[in-house]
């Protein structure tokens, strides 16, 4: 488009009296990022000596059951998701997925293994505090009974567990960005 106008910057910009609380969406999810490590470095640790499977409640594009897999060894990590869309580096085999919706698919298994979780991920929320608040609460009761004694449960949300002990943050996680409950 020749001869069309660029529109200039400003050469000021006025600042405003007001001082900002709110994180950006970057540093939010930096935040989220870094307590997910350590958390799960932590919860992989405290469970080293158990046995036991891992479940990993949600694939997303496949980051935390990556890591999960390569560090966590004698234990096999079984991921339930809705639909497999991750990176193909980063995609479990087809026999330790278990595809479904996650209310129908967490009863089954329970059904047909009972309590052998050494550790359980979950980051199944969206971007709505609300509605990730309303999910946590109907999917406790279904998470809660897979946990073996002495097993862990990572989550990014809060979770409402009646028999597990939520547990002090890693050192390098960031309060409200992760949980870690325990079954005594």
């Amino acid at each position: 488009m020749r001869g069309a106008r660029v529109p200039q910057a400003r050469a000021t910009v006025e600042k405003a009296d007001v001082t900002r609380t709110e994180q950006s969406r970057l540093d939010l999810f930096i935040d989220r990022m870094v307590s997910q490590r350590a958390c799960l470095d932590h919860a992989i640790a405290l469970t080293a000596a158990m046995e036991g499977p891992v479940y990993e409640l949600g694939l997303g594009n496949g980051r935390t059951y990556h890591h999960l897999a390569q560090h966590i060894s004698g234990r096999d990590v079984f991921v339930f998701e809705r639909a497999v869309a991750s990176h193909p580096d980063s995609t479990p085999p087809d026999d330790r997925l278990v595809l479904g919706d996650i209310r129908e698919t967490l009863p089954a298994t329970l059904t047909r293994s009972g309590p052998v979780a050494s550790l359980i991920h979950a980051d199944l929320g969206g971007h709505n505090r609300e509605k990730n608040d309303k999910f946590a609460r109907m999917i406790s009761p279904l998470v809660e009974p897979h946990l073996a004694p002495g097993g862990l449960m990572v989550s990014s949300d809060r979770m409402y567990f009646e028999g597990l002990e939520e547990l002090p943050l890693p050192p390098g996680a960031v309060e409200g960005r992760c949980f870690i409950y325990r079954r005594g």
